[in-house]
């Protein structure tokens, strides 16, 4: 079994490296690949391999299956699973809701303090993410039964209770949805696919996967003990030391790997290269940089033994730039990007987890008219039609007030089915009126003030308030049904949506759903009106819970951006290459995001029922990260500020540059991870028009032939 798991170094470009191993394992049979079966993590890296073994066959060629195992991060599919008996899984809006209300229920609805509905569903959210995370590690809640640590506090002690209470009122509710959970569909599939792959006819190849997840690593355990299989696992470190192997910890890149093996049942040394490392120095330098901080003192080693020189030369290709803020940063980056396109056939990444920063480095990357698709999308509700409909709630559950009814009545879809300038100008006379003295709450009240400005207004501006109130009336016709579904303590959520789309429809008509975004938005519409049977909200809550759960929402692109320039995530960016890629908003916080604080398990409890700690999703970045630094050319990019405040470097930089730096290799004369090319000082003169000068006074001094001797009568008239 040991000798079918194999590890492609960090430094060779995964899936070319994988194909060219796949294609001379084959030989000459032109049949053997196209009987090879290969699962990979995710959907988007089957296009990646797709296209690795086109360029490496040279034409047409018959390719082996390619099968998405898939990520639970991206709420995929594992695999084709249509051919096994297995329950749909619940729909993410339906079980958020659901959740909602028996968060809601338990934190006494209907009384004084209580959470709104809104309130409710952010937790839902949180509480779902920790139902995927317990069916994923296999944990059992069971244990909370029996769990009362002294040191529990009182407000964990009442949500041990629901969460008990929770474990025998969830199933029979997925029960009559006839619905099961997304993560335990998955483990469901996983397990029927392990229990199968040892029939499989041909070759099986598992690759790209790191096994995060429990019934992966059987899979993955199933496919290693096959004559003809192999695990082909991405950056395993066969080189670092046995100490710093041993002290890993949930923050390292290895710790994953490590994990892994161990499910596996595979040492370390048993593990093969597919290939030789492509750059081994710099695979020595970022497994120095970030070895764990028990073993840190092997740098005076380095030092004392002179492989300075080492380093500096695993260093040669990585460069870090730190900008004042992050519009300095964008800039610096789009520069980096658009330097990278002179050379033909070259490709450029940012890659970010900081979705603020690649929507500015896709607008600089305009200037010169590239367009860069950010493979994150941007949420539903930023978009136009999203805006659109997130306003009208706002304005709806303000019992239409002045200011959100004007923002919403300004909005460009908003038109009656006339001309948009004609509506515009009505909504600014609106405008005009309200100010003052607030009317009363409703549609009613607005009409109110209008008639009574008409009344106190001079006899020729009442023609004119009067066509004010005739249009307003076609404009409270609309509205008036969402505000009767919205006018009760208790809602109807169905009622709900179905009055606010129709308010949407009159008021904006087919634009609405129009084009990508409007695809998205009357998807997510459709999505919502099948979740909301059978929920109540209170009256004031869907506003917000409309705009929270529409920010969940992705509007991708379909036209794609520029060939060779790619914007991406982490999570997207695992397994590719790119010529050069940029590591941007590498700063505490954002990269490595931290562990956000978990309202359902204390450290305590998730120990006691077998939960990992936060620190884990930590490594899993770092393998990110040192997968990302080992390509050919890397540009490491953070701002010193953000949001006026201060940032701290990300623990990845600083682990660089103090290695580095105590080698003697960043001093004021050499740096060796300064750039080549000053590109923050070109980012700085991009938008320097230099020092204005104002312009002198007139001083006209005509020749004396060419002044007048006298003034005509005309001229004097005029």
């Amino acid at each position: 079994m040991t000798e079918n798991v194999y590890t492609i170094p960090s430094s060779a470009p995964f899936a070319d490296t994988l194909a060219k191993g796949l294609i001379d394992r084959a030989g000459a049979d032109p049949l053997a690949l196209a009987d090879t079966i290969v699962y990979l993590p995710t959907r988007r890296a089957q296009r990646s391999f797709g296209d690795a073994f086109a360029r490496a066959l040279g034409g047409a060629a018959l390719l082996p299956q390619f099968k998405a195992l898939g990520d639970v991060d991206e709420d995929e599919l594992l695999f084709e699973t249509d051919a096994l008996d297995l329950p749909p899984a619940i729909s993410p809006l339906r079980r958020t809701l659901l959740l909602a209300a028996l968060v809601r229920r338990w934190r006494g609805a209907g009384k004084v303090g209580a959470l709104s509905f809104a309130q409710a569903a952010a937790l839902g959210d949180g509480l779902a993410a920790v139902m995927d995370e317990v069916e994923t590690q296999g944990a059992d809640l069971s244990v909370l039964d029996s769990f009362i640590p002294a040191a529990l506090a009182a407000h964990w002690e009442d949500i041990r209770k629901f969460l008990v209470l929770l474990k025998d009122q969830w199933p029979p509710l997925l029960a009559a949805e006839k619905r099961i959970d997304p993560a335990d569909r998955r483990n469901r599939a996983l397990n029927a696919l392990a229990a199968r792959v040892g029939a499989a006819k041909g070759s099986v190849i598992a690759a790209g996967s790191t096994g995060s997840i429990p019934a992966t690593a059987e899979l993955l355990r199933a496919i290693a003990r096959r004559p003809d299989g192999a695990v082909v696992l991405p950056g395993l470190d066969l080189g670092l030391d046995s100490a710093s192997w041993d002290a890993l910890d949930p923050g390292h890149p290895q710790f994953g790997m490590k994990q892994l093996l161990g499910r596996l049942g595979v040492p370390r040394e048993s593990v093969r290269e597919w290939v030789k490392a492509a750059a081994p120095a710099r695979e020595r330098t970022l497994r120095e940089a970030l070895r764990p901080a028990p073993t840190t003192d092997a740098w005076r080693a380095i030092a004392e033994a002179g492989e300075a020189k080492m380093i500096a030369n695993g260093t040669a290709g990585i460069s870090l730039i730190e900008a004042a803020d992050p519009t300095e940063e964008a800039t610096a980056i789009a520069l980096i990007l658009r330097e990278a396109l002179e050379d033909k056939g070259k490709s450029a990444a940012l890659v970010t987890p900081d979705r603020a920063l690649a929507r500015r480095v896709a607008a600089e990357l305009r200037r010169w008219e590239v367009e860069a698709d950010d493979s994150a999308g941007r949420p539903l509700s930023h978009t136009p039609p999203g805006t659109f409909l997130c306003l009208l709630a706002d304005a709806a559950d303000s019992g239409f007030a002045p200011v959100p009814l004007l923002a919403f009545l300004k909005h460009p879809l908003c038109t009656l089915g006339g001309e948009a300038a004609g509506f515009r100008e009505k909504a600014r006379e609106l405008d005009m009126l309200l100010r003052g003295p607030r009317p009363d709450s409703g549609l009613e009240g607005v009409r109110l003030q209008i008639r009574r400005a008409r009344e106190e207004a001079p006899a020729g501006s009442q023609a004119h308030l009067s066509d004010l109130l005739y249009w307003f009336a076609k404009v409270a016709a609309a509205l008036g049904p969402l505000e009767t579904a919205l006018g009760k303590r208790d809602a109807d959520l169905t009622d709900v949506v179905a009055a606010h789309v129709r308010a949407a429809e009159a008021l904006a008509g087919a634009a609405l759903w129009a084009q990508e975004a409007g695809d998205v938005a009357a998807r997510f519409i459709s999505e919502l009106a099948e979740a909301a049977g059978g929920i109540e909200i209170d009256a004031g809550a869907y506003a917000a819970l409309f705009r929270k759960l529409a920010a969940t929402m992705a509007v991708r692109s379909q036209r794609g951006g520029h060939p060779r320039v790619a914007i991406l995530g982490p999570l997207e960016a695992r397994l590719q290459r790119f010529d050069t890629v940029v590591l941007g908003g590498l700063n505490e916080g954002s990269w490595p995001r931290a562990s956000p604080p978990d309202p359902w398990f204390s450290r305590p409890m998730r120990a006691a029922i077998g939960l990992e700690q936060p620190e884990r999703a930590i490594g899993q970045a770092a393998h990110d990260f040192a997968a990302l630094c080992a390509g050919p050319r890397v540009v490491l990019t953070r701002s010193k500020k953000a949001d006026g405040a201060p940032t701290v470097a990300s623990r990845w930089v600083e682990r660089l540059s103090q290695l580095t730096a105590g080698l003697g290799l960043r001093t004021a004369d050499k740096d060796v991870l300064a750039p080549a090319t000053d590109f923050l000082a070109l980012a700085r003169g991009l938008d320097d028009a230099g020092a204005a000068e104002p312009e002198k006074r007139p001083a006209p001094r005509p020749s004396s032939s060419a002044r007048p001797k006298g003034l005509s009568v005309t001229e004097i008239e005029r």
